[in-house]
């Protein structure tokens, strides 16, 4: 069992930066894959990026490649999502999920899904 609570969303200008956090419970949090998803206002949630247990792999929607990481501290128990450059179009909610599924990218995937948090973008 794995109980995700995600921060650090918020209001930033379109260029700027955020890195979001996703705090994890539970013993076996270096044993899932982590990802994160996003769901705008009308549209169905899709994948963003993902990490491997050990943090060695990981994999991005094309339209997040080169401007958002993905990374994780499994000593802390955490895993986070840094987002430069941001763009109008990035604005959603963001939600961090875990998983022991290779699907990485498929949101019916995951088992454990983190409260979501708000990320709006100004042009």
């Amino acid at each position: 069992q794995v109980h995700l609570v995600s921060s650090g969303g918020g209001l930033v200008q379109a260029g700027g930066s955020l890195r979001l956090s996703c705090a994890a419970s539970g013993r076996t949090f270096n044993s899932y894959i982590m990802g994160w998803f996003r769901q705008a206002p009308g549209k169905e949630r899709e994948f963003v990026a993902a990490c491997s247990w050990s943090g060695d792999n990981t994999y991005y929607a094309d339209s997040v490649k080169g401007r958002f990481t993905i990374s994780r501290d499994n000593a802390k128990n955490t895993a986070y999502l840094q987002m430069n450059s941001l763009k109008p179009e990035d604005t959603a909610v963001y939600y961090c999920a875990a998983t022991y599924s290779s699907y990485y990218s498929s949101p019916g995937r995951y088992d454990y899904w983190g409260q979501g948090t708000q990320v709006t973008v100004s042009s």
